[in-house]
């Protein structure tokens, strides 16, 4: 049999990688040092709202949509549907 020697030496080579992910996994022998925690501001952080802007923003896009769905409503295809939009919404 010529594969016993190759068989010998794919086993020899596994029990060797196994036995190397084992040793990487192992915990290590001394804890790395903690990090020191940077100290905690005592005033209060205060998050500002949305924007006026964002709140814009979602105004149009919300309208925007609204259009656009009257338009599919409407069966509206190519330069109609785009007119149609534009006169909803109030392009500039």
């Amino acid at each position: 049999m010529r594969f016993m020697p190759a068989v010998a030496l794919l086993l020899a080579f596994s029990a060797l990688a196994a036995e190397r992910s084992w040793a990487a996994t192992a915990p290590p022998s001394t804890p790395p040092p903690a990090a020191a925690t940077p100290p905690v501001s005592t005033t209060p952080v205060s998050n500002p709202g949305p924007s006026s802007a964002d709140n814009e923003a979602a105004a149009r896009h919300a309208k925007r949509t609204a259009c656009i769905n009257q338009a599919r409503s409407k069966k509206l295809v190519g330069a109609q549907k785009t007119a149609y939009i534009k006169g909803c919404v109030g392009a500039p």
